[in-house]
């Protein structure tokens, strides 16, 4: 009776302390997606805003180098932007990096929108003011820049809509879906938990008057046989 005692205590606290170690566990999952969840902006997407970033920058270093290129960047901005030429300026590329930094970082930055509505427009945009300057201009007879700013404005803008839709979007559904599993799973962590022990568990029924009678005629016939 003793050793099923023992035997029941050790499991009943093994569980206990399996069970202890889950919540704890749930618990220290739940902190940190709460935390996750406080935070501005997702790792995700503040890499997204600094690629959005980066294409302004990388488009405004290529257009001054076309500048300094061509005689000069007063004498060459004076032409491209107060003598505007459709079919000769570079000026409009970098109004559309500047477009599609300004509605990009104000609609997934600012006001954090999880749609890709706004990527569609810049990157429709994009895409069809460049290849119908390339078709009508004569962008491709002036030397290197000719091809390397509209090329570059165009796989930019490409990348950017990949990156939203196949990383940012599908990556912060995924932790919101995680996130909101995590409490349901500790609430059923506790209604699993082992309350306090009680004695019905450990209830022996007493020894039958029958049985002690028997173990008293197995003792002495083995003591006779002894003898």
């Amino acid at each position: 009776m003793e050793r099923a005692l023992s035997g029941s205590v050790d499991s009943r606290a093994s569980l206990h302390t399996v069970s202890s170690i889950n919540a704890a566990q749930l618990s220290a999952r739940l902190e940190s997606y709460e935390s996750g969840e406080k935070k501005s902006i997702s790792d995700v997407r503040r890499t997204f805003c600094l690629f959005v970033t980066f294409d302004l920058l990388f488009i405004t270093l290529l257009w001054i180098i076309e500048l300094n290129v061509d005689g000069g960047i007063e004498k060459q901005l004076s032409k491209e932007v107060l003598y505007y030429d459709y079919h000769s300026s570079f000026f409009d590329i970098f109004v559309l990096a500047v477009f599609r930094f300004t509605l990009l970082i104000l609609a997934y930055a600012v006001c954090k929108l999880r749609h890709w509505w706004a990527i569609a427009i810049t990157t429709a945009v994009t895409s069809a003011f460049l290849i119908v300057k390339v078709i009508i201009s004569k962008l491709l007879t002036q030397g290197a820049f000719g091809y390397l700013l509209p090329i570059m404005s165009f796989v930019l803008a490409w990348i950017e809509t990949w990156f939203l839709d196949f990383k940012v979007l599908p990556q912060e559904t995924e932790d919101e879906n995680r996130f909101q599993s995590v409490p349901d799973a500790s609430e059923r962590a506790v209604l699993i938990q082992p309350g306090p022990l009680s004695d019905g568990q450990f209830y022996s029924p007493p020894e039958s008057v029958a049985d002690s009678d028997e173990e008293m005629e197995e003792k002495q016939d083995h003591k006779k046989l002894v003898l």
